[in-house]
């Protein structure tokens, strides 16, 4: 019997119906689906069936220092014990198994798992490796008709980064959760790659928070001959309002034209799509990365288009274009792949040239109707990037006028689309069309009007995820299989809200007590290297052992200074988390409002002066609590959001707000009750913005924080 092993029970169904012509029979073995057909079966793993981690007797950080989790053993651990089962029962019976999960680094992985499995189970066993790019029959196929061993090198390094991320983040993840008192749910996460990235993002955050912004000047002139235009003092800013009324002021009725300029420019299509040059182009028509990847991901496996994670941007030669382009004769996108099929084919071609994958190609054409409408969307950009790689160059025509008003120089330009080129398949980011007329030089113009407007300096923007993901490739933080997922994390984990993503309060103390005393953690360099070194894992020219023995020195080398330091970091997370509490000024007493627990776990807004001061608030029993930067107007404390892991934040809004209108609508349902004109009053529903608990009825019953002195409170906030 012939055991092909694929990574998911989807993708076994569907290499299933291409490889058996004959029909598929379709059966469960110990509760696993499995598809087959004259002597042949296929099953379908679900991702890694084994995990690495540590043994139970590490879980109690009472007894196990963090320190302690660097050389400790790890172990490996069946995840998915149905499926480890049928891959037993049926290696009895296989004299040929074949590897089939997804070609990189994970996939090879994951199907070296499988191997190891089956192996024990059946000792002798012969084992193949089939590599494809695209779930279609051409290419499936091709991969069966050319088996490949397995590449236990690149299975290796994917461990390694299994071993390394997994050490790394529970040794610095216990530190940190211990050193803040911050345990429990409310734990603060480390990672080897998920630290650099928070820092890139809070390090801008300062960079944004600590811009002062000033005025500048700038002076326009309406003109006319025929046409109207608008120009722009050539020295663009005044920084000094003096200068830029006394040029006013100069200014008369009419201007000549000194130089006049037309060209063509060509504009260059773009490169075929890595994952970054994807996830890139995705994020500017308003998916997240890890949406993005998600769909593409969805698209792959079923066969609309090749496979997602990769960084070549180089069509291979072996990849016949036409063939792909007659595929969509037919349907939305029919007469732009006829255009294309009429002309020569030159695709374009980017820096990055890989064999492992080609660029992300549709490869089948789909109808609007077979795909939902985020999935249309992804694979509509898809195909169109697909088109504008293969259409020759667009060209503008561009003109530049320089007009003398009274001595002071004045600047515009225009351009038009004159061949659209690529720019017909691909409408994505289009630059708009800035008219300007017909002109000679010497000509008179009218001056029709002058203004002088006021600007201000703005501060740097946040990364938005595209741009993000391009940094980590730069800087080398990740691969292209997991930049989305750090990011998508980093929302998990409660540190980044909003999109573009901001840090929390709660992410600029973990990082800037971090860069303070232990600031090889927060910079790219040694998750850099240890990228590098197990990409040479990979290609054989290390060994696993030897890169993650690497690693756990580079971690020794870390928790030294973190010993050094550590009454310093307990002190900045101590106050950085403590910041992070306070939303305000008490209306009352005008000591801070913190967000607090009482002794029964609920949350709650109170005063520091308590137990002078017993203002409170009510909060929502779940989700973290983020104080954003916009104040309420009418009672000057901040804005919040509940946010929970990767979902969408909850706009609360000014808490105080939000009670006094649950207060009025409890008081019109009571009263409306006692007339007779409705039911029972309710406490209101999420879905109008107003707080899940009950507020309390007198503030003298309002829940008190755990501990009698003032000082008890205050520590009590920081964890």
């Amino acid at each position: 019997m012939h055991l092909i092993v694929t990574e998911k029970n989807i993708t076994a169904k569907k290499i299933a119906n291409i490889l058996f012509t004959k029909g598929v029979k379709e059966k469960k073995v110990n509760g696993v689906n499995t598809y087959e057909n004259d002597g042949t079966i296929v099953i379908g793993l679900s991702g890694h069936i084994v995990n690495i981690d540590f043994p139970s007797k590490y879980n109690n950080w009472s007894e196990t220092p963090p320190r302690g989790l660097i050389w400790a053993e790890t172990e490996l651990k069946h995840t998915q014990k149905k499926i480890v089962t049928a891959l037993k029962k049926l290696a009895q019976e296989a004299d040929r198994i074949t590897i089939a999960t997804d070609f990189d680094r994970e996939g090879e992985l994951i199907g070296v798992e499988a191997h190891n499995i089956i192996k024990d189970a059946k000792k002798g066993a012969k084992f193949d490796r089939v590599r494809f790019s695209a779930i279609t029959k051409p290419e499936i196929e091709r991969a069966f008709s050319n088996p490949v061993p397995i590449d236990f090198d690149l299975a290796a390094a994917g461990e390694a980064r299994q071993k390394i991320d997994l050490v790394w983040g529970a040794a610095l993840t216990r530190y940190i959760s211990l050193t803040s008192g911050r345990l429990g749910k409310s734990f603060l996460s480390v990672g080897r790659v998920q630290t650099p990235l928070l820092a890139l993002l809070v390090d801008r955050e300062r960079d944004i928070k600590s811009f002062t912004s000033t005025p500048y000047w700038e002076i326009y002139a309406t003109l006319k001959n025929g046409d109207e235009f608008i120009a722009k003092h050539e020295k663009n800013r005044f920084t000094e309002k003096e200068e830029a009324e006394a040029v006013m002021a100069k200014l008369g009725k009419k201007g000549t034209v000194t130089e006049y300029k037309k060209d063509i420019k060509t504009e260059s299509p773009p490169i075929p799509f890595s994952t970054t040059e994807f996830i890139r182009a995705a994020a500017s028509i308003g998916f997240s990365a890890a949406n993005a990847m998600r769909i593409a991901e969805n698209l792959y496996v079923n066969g609309w288009i090749s496979y997602p994670r990769t960084d070549n941007t180089v069509y291979p030669a072996s990849l016949n274009l036409q063939d792909i382009l007659k595929q969509f004769l037919s349907g939305e996108f029919g007469r732009y792949a006829s255009k294309l099929l009429q002309g020569k084919i030159v695709p374009t071609r980017g820096k990055k040239e890989t064999t492992d994958h080609p660029p992300i190609y549709p490869v089948a054409n789909a109808k609007k109707s077979d795909l939902k409408d985020d999935e249309w969307k992804v694979f509509e950009l898809v195909v169109r990037r697909f088109f504008a790689t293969l259409a020759p160059g667009a060209e503008w025509e561009t003109r530049n006028v320089s007009v003398d008003i009274s001595g002071e120089r004045f600047k515009a330009g225009g351009s038009k689309l004159t061949v659209p080129g690529w720019r017909e398949y691909y409408h994505y980011g289009m630059v708009r069309e800035d008219k300007l007329p017909e002109l000679k030089d010497g000509d008179e113009l009218k001056v029709k009007s002058t203004e002088m407007t006021e600007k201000m300096t703005q501060p740097p923007t946040r990364y938005g995820q595209g741009r993000l993901v391009k940094i980590m490739e730069d800087l080398g933080l990740g691969t292209k299989s997991t930049r989305h997922e750090a990011i998508q994390k980093l929302y998990a984990r409660n540190y980044v809200h909003g999109n573009p993503p901001q840090p929390t309060n709660t992410a600029v103390a973990v990082v800037e007590a971090l860069e303070k005393y232990a600031d090889l953690i927060t910079k790219p360099d040694m998750t850099s290297q240890l990228e590098k070194d197990m990409d040479n894992i990979a290609e054989g020219q290390t060994s696993e052992d030897s890169v993650v023995k690497e690693s756990q020195e580079m971690l020794e080398t870390i928790f030294d200074e973190l010993d050094r330091n550590q009454k310093e970091i307990t002190q900045t997370l101590y106050d950085g988390l403590r910041e992070d509490k306070i939303i305000g000024k008490c209306p009352e007493c005008g000591e801070n409002l913190i967000v607090r627990k009482s002794k029964k776990g609920g949350r709650f807004i109170g005063c520091d002066g308590y137990p002078e001061c017993n203002f409170v608030l009510p909060l929502p029993r779940t989700g973290n609590v983020v104080a954003t930067d916009k104040i309420c107007e009418k009672h000057g404390i901040n804005m919040l959001k509940i946010i929970t892991g990767g979902k969408k934040p909850w706009d609360l809004g000014c808490p105080q707000c939000n009670y006094e209108e649950w207060q009025k609508k409890t008081a019109s349902e009571k009263v409306a009750a006692q007339s007779g004109e409705a039911g029972t009053a309710r406490a209101p529903s999420k879905k109008s913005k107003t707080v899940k608990t009950a507020a309390p009825k007198k503030k003298a019953e309002a829940p008190k924080p755990s501990g009698e002195k003032k000082k008890k409170i205050v520590k009590a906030s920081a964890a």
